[in-house]
């Protein structure tokens, strides 16, 4: 029997998202999430301890319904769990959505002091590299010393 080659899946939407289920977004959906101040406050109140829906919209001037939205958001990324306790949903941090948020801002914040280092280096370098001023003063780049020498 002749086996022929499988031909490659298509790249859909629901194919992606079916099959990199498990697969970390470095924290950025968890942070756009958190965006909203009263899903973040609703997120800060769930941090203090599991509640329920009603428990945290008795905190709140929202709605119930408006509460379960935003729980809702959260939980699709990543940074509230619920489980069942009868009719109830119980919900409560989930830790690795904050170890996301954390390692996403990590990684952020190793870029900039990266980028920020290797200015300062370019920086030291070009200093280094140029001849002091004749007169003592601050060389300008394009300002001949004549000019430098009347003020402008």
């Amino acid at each position: 029997m002749l086996a022929y080659p499988r031909a490659a899946p298509r790249l859909t939407r629901s194919f992606v998202s079916c099959s990199l289920q498990l697969v970390e977004t470095y924290g950025v959906d968890a942070i756009a999430a958190l965006g909203d101040s009263t899903r973040r406050a609703i997120f800060e109140c769930v941090t203090r301890g599991p509640k329920s829906v009603g428990e945290i919209a008795a905190e709140f001037s929202v709605s119930r319904p408006a509460v379960s939205q935003h729980l809702r958001v959260l939980k699709e990324a990543g940074l509230v769990t619920d489980t069942a306790d009868g009719t109830r949903r119980i919900y409560q941090v989930r830790q690795q959505g904050i170890q996301a948020i954390h390692g996403y801002l990590d990684q952020m914040w190793n870029q900039a002091i990266a980028a920020f280092q290797a200015q300062a280096l370019r920086v030291a370098d070009d200093r280094s590299e140029g001849p002091p001023p004749r007169d003592g003063s601050d060389a300008r780049p394009g300002v001949s010393g004549r000019a430098r020498g009347r003020g402008s």
